[in-house]
């Protein structure tokens, strides 16, 4: 019997590769001759990054860069083993999480930092980037990391432009004399689960802005930034990103990554499985475990647990999703295409009290799960 374990992180309890480990001890108690394959995913969230390095056993890279308030920050990235990709995460350069709460303003930060990390990467030789744009602080447009790649914004004056949110309508030529790369050059993935246009009332402006800090007013001024900056973006790159589905992502970041990168958007789950070359480990696989922390109607949006049920079934492999917390409805289970689905709770608690047993839990589990298999075969 060959079971493939493919399940995300538990936030807050269990990485990935802890969920692997608990499934593989549980399953060892149930079925010792199991042939049991660990491939730890993720969404191209919070530890995206560190997990694709850790595939590809490539190493990680620490860079001084600056914060979204232009502070200078030591932030890591991913080189893979040949050295030719590397996986970066926004959030360590240009994260909401590195400001306080008085300091998110995100009319004045910028994704510099995110650019700084991109520099490093293809200084150091990488081909490829995979890059993670959630969680992020700002509404620039990916203008400061445009800067830091040697792109130059300047106003009707021909000064230059500061790259924050506050300035996109100022910008009137982008000069691209000063490139550190050819875009030909280059392969660039952004993992981006949202469908937001650039500008208007789904936009990153008017949807994001207020979470980062900012005003009716300012988010009235970033939303028409982006409108203008789209335009400038048409006239003298050629590239048309004002209706793109994901444009609006990470402030316009999504836009900007296509605009100024070459970039190709896919939805995280999708991208983190083709890097771990998913398909492939379904060859001669009886069982297929996954699983997340809570199962739930967002789960069927692109997310790990619906992605691995669908590449399974397509093959006719069963697949059993493993949760905290579970949510979903019978009717969506059935249609992500879970053959089972099931929390390791078994008693009213608090997350408090449930946390500290969950990778007991998740073994506990797994061995439930492996003997109810072998007993229906």
């Amino acid at each position: 019997m060959k079971i493939l374990l493919a399940p995300d992180k538990f936030k807050g309890a269990l990485s990935a590769q802890g969920v692997c480990d608990a499934l593989t001890e549980g399953i060892r108690l149930a079925a010792p001759e199991a042939e049991v394959v660990a491939l730890p995913l993720a969404d191209g969230g919070e530890g995206t990054a560190a997990l694709l390095t850790q595939h590809s056993q490539g190493t990680t890279e620490t860079v001084t860069v600056h914060d979204p308030l232009f502070r200078p920050i030591a932030a890591t990235y991913g080189l893979s083993g040949d050295g030719q990709t590397a996986y970066l995460e926004m959030a360590q350069a240009s994260g909401w999480a590195l400001l306080e709460a008085h300091e998110r303003d995100c009319l004045h930060t910028t994704t510099l930092g995110t650019g700084e990390l991109i520099r490093a990467a293809l200084e150091r030789g990488a081909k490829k980037i995979i890059l993670g744009i959630g969680g992020s602080a700002t509404n620039d447009l990916g203008i400061g990391m445009a800067s830091a790649l040697g792109y130059r914004f300047y106003d009707a004056d021909m000064r230059d432009v500061k790259p924050i949110g506050a300035n996109l309508a100022y910008i009137r030529r982008i000069d691209t004399r000063e490139l550190i790369f050819d875009p030909n050059e280059i392969s660039v993935q952004v993992a981006c689960d949202v469908d937001n246009p650039l500008f208007g009332p789904q936009g990153a402006a008017y949807v994001y802005a207020p979470q980062k800090g900012a005003s009716p007013e300012a988010v009235a001024q970033l939303d028409e930034g982006l409108r203008h900056l789209s335009v400038v973006l048409q006239q003298q790159l050629g590239t048309d990103v004002a209706d793109l589905p994901g444009a609006g992502a990470a402030g316009g970041l999504g836009g900007g990554a296509v605009a100024f990168l070459g970039a190709q958007l896919v939805p995280g789950a999708t991208l983190v499985m083709q890097q771990t070359h998913f398909l492939q480990h379904l060859a001669g696989v009886d069982l297929v475990i996954t699983g997340e922390g809570k199962l739930d109607a967002q789960t069927a949006q692109g997310k790990v647990v619906s992605q691995v049920a669908a590449a399974a079934r397509a093959q006719n492999i069963p697949v059993a999703a493993v949760c905290g917390t579970l949510e979903a409805t019978p009717a969506a289970l059935r249609q992500m295409g879970l053959t089972f689905a099931s929390s390791v709770l078994t008693a009213p608690m608090t997350l408090e009290e449930a946390l500290p047993r969950t990778r007991d839990d998740v073994m506990h589990w797994a061995f439930q799960l492996v003997n109810l298999f072998i007993a229906a075969n």
